[in-house]
């Protein structure tokens, strides 16, 4: 985000490939060259300079006679400060559009940074009269792609910024196809590629044909510019020649996501490499394989922190699963460090019983050793809680919550380990890491434990995972009552238990390191709830 003269670079170089490969026009992304969202970036008077300074640049590039190209850019007129596409041909800006319809849900909060547009008309690119919506203009109810039709569009040209979650690419496909239909025009959707903090764009440009068939589909997660040829068949153009990717399975998305998600945070804040703790347990396994696949061995360190109550076997499973994905790996006892906390307190804790306050000085003891190595050596902490942990608090602040990103922060426990079998199976495209058996059978198969006292199990304080797991996405994703939860089978007494720890972990939440979306409701941007809230739905 921000990488104004980056972003000119990239846009550069593909019109570049563009021209090599015969096109007439390229089409950007959504607020290509800010990056999207810009947030309250757009409110800085020298940041919109600096993006009209790079939309001139650009502009002036198309003097050579080749492509034009469809800018996506934020704009500031006396009207006001509007999310925009340039239309860029013969050496200036042809036309300017505005987004009319501003999202404001989820995700999206796009109404307080800028002014809504009026209704487009198109715009005329050598001889072809274009309608260029974007974005949300698609999406909403607003009549954009109508009115273009009406008012004489005979292609529309739309540039995104639409972030993944599971099987998204669907939803946007029927949404397209509805426009379509509405305006009897053939829709080009071109969707932004990459990581910005906890959004992951998916990429999966694609168009449909006036007849709702499909044009063309360019891959998921890949960075790509691609050459189509479009002809005009009596009124109607008509996609003649496009690329039909095949887009990657629930599994593969989901996992890619977090992959692109890791690499472009680390990349793009400038960390080296990672570090976090490897504790033979499975969250901590697939954030590994997460790591190396996304970074590369030789820029990722795990590091073991045993105590009394580490078994042999995590000792074992840990050192496997590092030796397969062969990544550094270190061993730090934490006995020690505990110890000398326990003696310190020791005159102040005198005549009260061990409990979770012992436990967490475990888990705190070993995030003050990760942040120590992240301090000497620079190297950005990865933190490994999945969503069914962090929903229901279970999770030390200032201790295994310690990090900079979590990769797995939007997965259910159950989706962990299915991702995890998916992994063992496949290597993904992109992937840095080895293929094989990278996260040890063992770890999967056996119970889950934090392991802070002896034979300790996580179903020891909650439910079975997949139990857990249908709960919290009634409650998270789907905002359903207590009553119908209880109607698909699960006691009243549980339903009510996991409600109150979802709604008192709050503060927890807010203190948490950001991860990549994965579902429609992640914590943070989608779901905003109150820290101090005594509501409870009984």
């Amino acid at each position: 985000m921000g990488d104004i003269a980056g972003n000119v670079e990239l846009a550069r170089k593909a019109r570049a490939d563009a021209a090599r490969q015969g096109a007439d026009l390229v089409l950007f992304t959504e607020l290509f060259i800010s990056g999207y969202p810009p947030e309250d970036l757009v409110l800085k008077p020298a940041f919109m300079k600096a993006c009209d300074v790079a939309l001139q640049a650009l502009a002036g590039d198309t003097a050579d006679g080749g492509p034009g190209v469809v800018m996506g850019v934020p704009r500031q007129n006396d009207d006001g400060r509007f999310n925009a596409v340039a239309l860029l041909d013969g050496g200036k800006i042809i036309a300017e559009r505005y987004k009319v319809d501003l999202p404001n849900y989820s995700e999206f909060d796009e109404k307080r940074v800028f002014t809504p547009g009026p209704m487009p008309g198109p715009v005329n690119f050598r001889g072809i009269r274009l309608g260029l919506p974007v974005c949300e203009d698609l999406w909403g109810d607003f009549g954009v792609c109508e009115t273009l039709a009406e008012t004489g569009a005979e292609l529309l040209l739309v540039a995104n910024g639409s972030p993944y979650y599971r099987e998204k690419i669907d939803v946007r496909q029927q949404v397209v196809i509805r426009q379509v239909i509405e305006s009897g025009l053939p829709i080009i959707f071109a969707n932004q590629l990459g990581g910005q903090d906890e959004l992951v764009f998916d990429g999966g440009s694609f168009a449909i044909n006036a007849d709702k068939s499909l044009a063309f589909q360019m891959s998921q997660f890949e960075a790509q510019t691609s050459v189509t040829t479009w002809r005009r068949v009596g009124d109607v153009w008509f996609c003649n020649k496009g690329p039909m990717s095949i887009l990657p399975d629930r599994e593969e998305a989901d996992y890619r996501t977090c992959m692109l998600g890791l690499r472009d945070y680390v990349n793009k804040n400038g960390f080296s490499n990672v570090v976090f703790g490897l504790s033979g347990g499975i969250d901590s396994a697939i954030c590994a394989a997460l790591a190396v696949d996304a970074l590369g061995e030789e820029r990722v360190r795990a590091v073991m922190l045993p105590y009394h109550y580490t078994t042999q076997e995590s000792l074992d499973d840990a050192q496997a699963c590092a030796k397969a994905l062969g990544c550094r790996y270190d061993t730090v006892p934490i006995s020690g460090p505990v110890a000398g906390f326990t003696d310190a307190l020791s005159e102040l804790f005198e005549g009260t019983n061990e409990g979770i306050t012992e436990e967490n000085l475990q888990s705190r003891t070993r995030g003050t050793i990760l942040m120590a190595i992240s301090n000497k050596f620079g190297s950005m902490v990865v933190t490994t809680g999945n969503k069914s942990e962090m929903s229901v608090g279970y999770a030390t602040l200032y201790g295994d919550m310690n990090g900079g990103f979590n990769p797995i922060k939007d997965l259910y426990k159950m989706q962990v380990y299915a991702l995890s079998r998916w992994r063992n199976a496949n290597v993904p495209a992109g992937a840095m890491g080895p293929s094989g058996i990278v996260i040890p059978v063992n770890i999967i198969d056996k119970a889950p434990s934090a392991e802070l006292r002896p034979d300790q199990t996580d179903q020891d304080s909650l439910p079975e995972y997949p139990v857990l797991d249908e709960i919290l996405e009634c409650l998270v994703e789907r905002e359903m009552d207590v009553d119908l939860i209880v109607e698909r089978g699960h006691s009243r007494e549980l339903v009510c238990r996991i409600e109150h720890l979802l709604y008192i972990a709050e503060y927890k939440r807010r203190q948490s390191a950001p991860g990549v979306k994965i579902t429609q409701k992640n914590f943070g941007r989608d779901r905003r709830y109150p820290i101090t809230n005594r509501y409870r739905d009984r």
